[in-house]
């Protein structure tokens, strides 16, 4: 990988690490879903004006949309706000990873390698143990949530796929007009005017920057430069990359929000990595999914 797009890459797993505790500073004066929702709007506008739709049927930029938004940004925002870290929650969504090579061997007749099956297996360890910490931490509900997230985040996976769409910068942008509607109209009927009369008072310069962080650093500037490493590189290349997003996550929780993970869950984090390293070697296929 030439310098240039290593520093990229470096660059995108940073912010992508960083957006989490960065996102909880907006969380402590943000309704979740109302933070959520303010977040795809800024996202999509005005900049559907300036950038090309991409060549895809309406269906998959609404269905990506409502499940990126809906199903996946606005579970781990109340997922922290219940309770969850910021670095853990970090981590969790990398179980996507996993819950893309089920789907892989359900839909598209992927095989399953050793090394895969081996990293489950350490990663269904890592997530007992950080379960096991989790009581007066965090909520149950919360980790529940994140890891609904990350199953999520999968299903959006199988979307691009199957939508075969090239500009995946152009796709984010468009399908964040999708959101925003559907998560004003939650936020209203879980809690009322309340968020929507209050937020002026809320929008203070944490919660700005907050806000501006999590659309123009973690979704457009990370979504344009993954896809350019993408289309440079091999995506076995460029996958085992993603592994930094925790570290960074977790480095910066403790910078910034001042949560520092016990030893159990440090350990626990540390068996998800190794299960992430791990199941991204190549390895001889041991599991297929018969025809029908």
């Amino acid at each position: 990988m030439q310098r240039k797009h290593l520093i990229l890459a470096v660059l995108v797993t940073a912010v992508w690490g960083l957006n989490f505790p960065i996102t909880k500073l907006g969380l402590a004066h943000i309704d979740p879903l109302l933070l959520t929702a303010i977040r795809f709007t800024l996202a999509a506008l005005p900049w559907i004006f300036f950038v090309k739709r991409p060549r895809v049927a309406l269906k998959w930029l609404a269905i990506y949309g409502l499940i990126f938004g809906v199903a996946m940004w606005a579970l781990i925002n109340i997922g922290i706000t219940l309770g969850v870290p910021p670095g853990s929650a970090a981590l969790l969504i990398q179980f996507s990873a996993f819950f893309t090579l089920g789907w892989g061997v359900l839909l598209f007749r992927e095989s399953l390698t050793l090394p895969q099956l081996a990293g489950m297996a350490l990663a269904l360890l890592g997530l007992l143990g950080i379960l096991f910490d989790s009581p007066g931490k965090a909520s149950m509900l919360g980790l529940a949530l994140v890891l609904v997230s990350a199953l999520a985040w999968s299903v959006g996976n199988v979307v691009i796929k199957l939508s075969k769409v090239q500009e995946i910068f152009a796709f984010v942008v468009w399908a964040s007009l999708f959101p925003p509607l559907p998560l004003f109209l939650l936020t209203w009927l879980l809690h009322g005017e309340a968020p929507f009369t209050g937020l002026a008072a809320q929008l203070n310069a944490v919660s700005l920057f907050s806000l501006a962080f999590q659309v123009y650093g973690a979704t457009h500037f990370c979504y344009w430069g993954w896809n350019l490493l993408l289309r440079e590189y091999p995506a076995s290349r460029v996958a085992p990359l993603s592994l930094l997003i925790p570290v960074f996550g977790m480095a910066s929780s403790v910078v910034i929000v001042h949560q520092t993970p016990g030893v159990l869950v440090c350990l626990s984090m540390a068996l998800i990595l190794a299960a992430l390293a791990v199941g991204l070697r190549k390895g001889r296929p041991v599991f297929t999914r018969a025809k029908a």
